[in-house]
């Protein structure tokens, strides 16, 4: 065996090194974030398109709305 200069730390006993982490991962923004970011995105797209769909959807209503009140008073 190979001697160490630290009892608790013998070298060659099966110990390995750290993977170094990248500034992002220290910060615990690994690449596991990258997925949750994608998810979120598309969460958020999905709920904009359909805020849109009902936005439309009330303003035909509204201009059909209109429209009858516009007959029915000439």
């Amino acid at each position: 065996m190979t001697d160490s200069k630290n009892i608790n730390n013998p070298v060659g006993q099966g110990g390995g090194h750290r993977k170094k982490l990248s500034r992002a991962e220290r910060q615990n923004n690994g690449p596991h974030r990258n997925l949750d970011r994608q998810g979120a995105a598309d969460q958020k797209a999905e709920l904009v398109r359909k805020m849109r769909e009902k936005a439309r959807a009330a303003e035909a209503a509204e201009a059909a709305a209109q429209a009858s009140d516009d007959t029915a008073q000439s």
